[in-house]
């Protein structure tokens, strides 16, 4: 039963690919338009949850600043009751400043907790914008290269009939290394047609030179 399971969902996942490879070579660029939305969404996620704990390292400030307050005025109170002889009201005031006192420490390592935790949240927030940010960029850089690659696929046409192209795009977590196999193979579609383009030119200026030297 466990192997039929993984069997299943070895074919699910090869099915699930084969139709995002079509789905790319149709439309790359709409598919990395949708991948970055996901992006920043998630994104999106992130600042928020940024904000939460921010909110969260102010209330433990508030708490904690409530707490070692209370702990001071207790204390007052205690001395103020011993000086004047109320045993039971000095035995009440110390009690209360020591649950004070011991809730004001816990809530100090937890404001310092919550603080370290909203710093790196708010780094790590920031390499996630600057991610996106650059994700842009290469789109952007994709884009001019691919169209540089259908222009010159189109030229290619005319001059040499057959010729083709192929441009595919992928998702978030592999971005990074997606985008840089994308950009070797618009390079490589780049490249190859501006040599074909090259060549049918030197050729035709060859072909000048022979007929101007039998002339």
């Amino acid at each position: 039963m466990k192997n039929l399971f993984a069997r299943i969902k070895h074919s699910i996942a090869a099915d699930f690919h084969e139709a995002l490879d079509k789905k790319e070579q149709k439309n790359p660029i709409a598919l990395l338009n949708q991948y970055l939305r996901e992006c920043e969404q998630e994104v999106e996620k992130v600042r928020m949850l940024v904000e939460r704990q921010y909110r969260l390292n102010e209330e433990f400030t508030r708490e904690y600043s409530h707490a070692h307050s209370m702990a001071e005025k207790r204390k007052h109170q205690a001395e103020v009751a011993l000086g004047a002889g109320e045993t039971e009201l000095y035995d009440f005031a110390l009690q209360e400043q020591a649950q004070y006192e011991e809730r004001a420490i816990r809530l100090q390592e937890s404001q310092q907790q919550a603080a370290h935790q909203l710093a790196e949240l708010e780094r790590r927030y920031e390499e996630m914008r600057h991610k996106l940010k650059d994700m842009y960029i290469k789109r952007m850089e994709l884009m001019g290269r691919e169209n540089v690659a259908r222009a010159q696929h189109r030229i290619s046409r005319v001059l040499e009939p057959g010729g083709h192209m192929g441009t595919p795009f992928t998702r978030f977590e592999e971005m990074e290394h997606y985008l840089d196999r994308i950009e070797r193979q618009v390079n490589m579609s780049y490249n190859h047609h501006t040599i074909d383009a090259r060549i049918a030119q030197l050729e035709k200026l060859a072909k000048k030179d022979e007929v101007s030297s039998v002339s």
